[in-house]
C-alpha cells in the first residue's frame, strides 16, 4: 500500500476484480456491440475502477471458471444493470457461455502487440477485393487480441470468422495506437493443389523394336511331300519318304531300280554289282549301267543373219519383144 507524499493517506493499489452475469447484446439495444471486443458494465464497476489505480485504456481478463477459458476485453460503457454485463455472442462462443452464466472479470495490462498471425475460416475471406483493409478496420473496434480466440469480421452482410494462432510479444496483446503486422495463414478449407505429373516419354525407336518379338518366318515351299498311292487302289507296303532335296542326274547307281519290261509283269534281271532296290521307287532312264548322264546344255550363240540383198530396182523396157506377125 502507498501514500500519498507524507499525509499518510492510502493509495489503493489492489487490482479490480469482480463477478457478473454476463447476457449477449441482443439483449440491449446496441447492435454494434457485435464488431468488436468491448464489453458494457454496470456503473458500480466504474467508481470501483476510479478508486484504484488502473492503467489505461482499462483492459480485462475474462474467465470461466466452469470450462476454463479465458480470454481478455476492453470496456465500452457503464450502464448495464448492476450485477450484470453485455457481452459480443462471438465472445460468449470462445468462453463456453450460456445466457446467464457467471463470468469473472480481473483488470490486466497487456504489451502492445508487434505481430499477429491470422487464418480465415473459409477462403471466401480471401475472395475480399482487399481483405488487410477490411480487417485493420475491423480491428479498430478491437482492444487487444488473444491466441486461440475466433473473433469476427462482418462485411458486405457476410460474417467471417478468423483464429488467432500467433501473437508477439505475448499470448494476448493490446492493439491500441501500435504499429502491429498481421500476416495470414492458409484458411481451413484450404486445399494444396494436386501436382501435374508430366506425360511419359514415348520409347525410342531402338528400345522398341528390341522388345518387338520376331515375326514368324514364312512356311518354305517343298515339293513330293504328300502320300503316295497305287493307281490301282490297293494300299501302299512301304511308305514313300517324303522328297526333301531333288535327286541329282548323276547319283549313285546303287540307289537307283531298273524299270521291268512291261508285258509279262517280269522285272528284268539286275546285275550281279547292283544291289536290290526296294519297291516303290521310281527312275526313269533305267538300265544295267545306271541312269543315262544328261549332258550339260550349251548356250547357243545367236548366228549372225545374212545380209539382205537389196532388191532389184524397176526397169522400164526391159521385158521380151514380140512381133505381131507371129
Amino acid at each position: 500500500m502507498e501514500f500519498y507524499g507524507g499525509f499518510g493517506v492510502p493509495y489503493p493499489t489492489a487490482p479490480f476484480e469482480q463477478n457478473y452475469r454476463c447476457y449477449s447484446a441482443s439483449f440491449i439495444d446496441k447492435p454494434h456491440l457485435e464488431n468488436g471486443d468491448k464489453v458494457i458494465m454496470p456503473p458500480s464497476a466504474l467508481d470501483r475502477l476510479a478508486s484504484l489505480r488502473i492503467d489505461y485504456p482499462m483492459l480485462f481478463e475474462v474467465h470461466n471458471p466452469q470450462a476454463t477459458r479465458t480470454s481478455h476485453c476492453g470496456v465500452l460503457e457503464f450502464v448495464a444493470e448492476e450485477g450484470m454485463i453485455y457481452m459480443p455472442y462471438w465472445m460468449m462462443q470462445n468462453m463456453l457461455l450460456q445466457e446467464g452464466d457467471i463470468v469473472r472479470l480481473k483488470s490486466a495490462t497487456l504489451p502492445k502487440g508487434t505481430y499477429v498471425k491470422l487464418q480465415p475460416h473459409t477462403k471466401d475471406f480471401l475472395d475480399i477485393s482487399n481483405p488487410k483493409a477490411v480487417l485493420e478496420t475491423t480491428l479498430r473496434n478491437f482492444s487487444c487480441l488473444t491466441v486461440g480466440d475466433n473473433i469476427m469480421v462482418a462485411y458486405n452482410n457476410r460474417k467471417y470468422y478468423i483464429d488467432i494462432i500467433e501473437a508477439k510479444p505475448a499470448q494476448a496483446i493490446s492493439i491500441i495506437e501500435t504499429d502491429c503486422e498481421v500476416d495470414f495463414a492458409p484458411p481451413l478449407d484450404y486445399k494444396e493443389p494436386e501436382p501435374v505429373r508430366p506425360a511419359p516419354a514415348p520409347p525410342a525407336a531402338s528400345s522398341e523394336a528390341a522388345q518387338e518379338p520376331p515375326e514368324p518366318e514364312e512356311p518354305k515351299f517343298n515339293a513330293f511331300t504328300g502320300t503316295g498311292r497305287r493307281l490301282d487302289g490297293k494300299p501302299v507296303k512301304t511308305p514313300v519318304s517324303p522328297v526333301s532335296t531333288p535327286v541329282s542326274a548323276g547319283a549313285s547307281s546303287s540307289t537307283r531300280k531298273s524299270v521291268g519290261n512291261g508285258a509279262s509283269g517280269s522285272s528284268a534281271p539286275a546285275s550281279s554289282s547292283a544291289p536290290q532296290r526296294p519297291a516303290g521307287k521310281l527312275v526313269f532312264g533305267g538300265g544295267s549301267n545306271g541312269a543315262a548322264k544328261v549332258p550339260p546344255l550349251k548356250k547357243e550363240e545367236p548366228k549372225p543373219e545374212p545380209p539382205k540383198e537389196d532388191s532389184p530396182k524397176f526397169q522400164a523396157f526391159t521385158g521380151k519383144k514380140y512381133s505381131l506377125r507371129g
